[in-house]
């Protein structure tokens, strides 16, 4: 009798699967075509014609998480606006900026290039303080067109001190200039919904220095991209 249960249960299970899949098939097509459109009038709106939106990823399958690419001769603040605007249209997930280079499109690798830029350049704050000093406006000029093409995207700000006086006051302290270098980089047009702050204060050190180094004191940038890392064919809602 269990045997028979649990085979009626497979039995079940694949009848829904398929009868999911059999939705996404009919209705999927007809959703994201109601996307492309609404995505469509956003880019237009708000300035972007030129700019590609592709609703299926890298394997073909329709996807509520577009890829946009093209646009070169756009200012960088109409990208800005215009991924803005496709980002907050309703039913989409997430987007992605590719770069139309040879061999197809290309992620590009906004964290990477930041990276780059702070290898042997810091933001600077002024002592026991959160507020940058205005040598550091050039680097954040930078750093600001580097995660511009990552808009649409969630962007982590975090903070870091070295150990040396109050682990509290190292937290705020770290916190306090996450927070404003966010307000910098809003202020030079990155939208602010996608900029997310932290404050660690001590307790990342470098890896390999010592915690009371002065080198600990630190701004770091992470990049996680909103579309799914591997899309898969279920991607659109069953039927309705």
């Amino acid at each position: 009798m269990k045997t028979r249960n649990a085979l009626i249960a497979a039995a079940g299970a694949a009848l829904s699967l398929a009868l999911a899949t059999a939705g996404t098939a009919r209705n999927g097509p007809r959703f994201v075509a109601g996307l492309e459109a609404r995505a469509a009038a956003a880019r237009d709106q708000a300035g972007g014609q030129g700019v590609a939106i592709a609703f299926r990823d890298r394997y073909g399958w329709l996807t509520r998480h577009p890829i946009l690419s093209g646009g070169d001769g756009l200012d960088a603040a109409t990208r800005t606006r215009t991924a803005a605007a496709i980002a907050t249209v309703p039913g989409i997930g997430g987007i992605r900026w590719v770069n139309d280079g040879q061999g197809g499109p290309r992620v590009l690798h906004c964290q990477d290039d930041v990276e780059r830029i702070l290898e042997t350049r810091t933001i600077r704050f002024s002592e026991a303080s959160a507020r940058i000093d205005p040598a550091s406006d050039r680097l954040l000029d930078e750093v600001t067109r580097s995660l511009r093409p990552c808009v649409g995207s969630i962007i982590a700000v975090t903070g870091h001190t070295d150990d040396s006086g109050d682990p509290a006051v190292n937290l705020a302290l770290s916190q306090g200039r996450a927070e404003a270098v966010r307000w910098a980089l809003i202020a030079r047009g990155l939208p602010a919904d996608g900029l997310r702050t932290a404050g660690l204060g001590s307790t990342k050190p470098i890896a390999g220095l010592d915690p009371h180094d002065p080198a600990n004191r630190r701004i770091e940038f992470s990049v996680i991209q909103s579309a799914p890392v591997k899309p898969t064919p279920i991607d659109t809602p069953g039927a309705e």
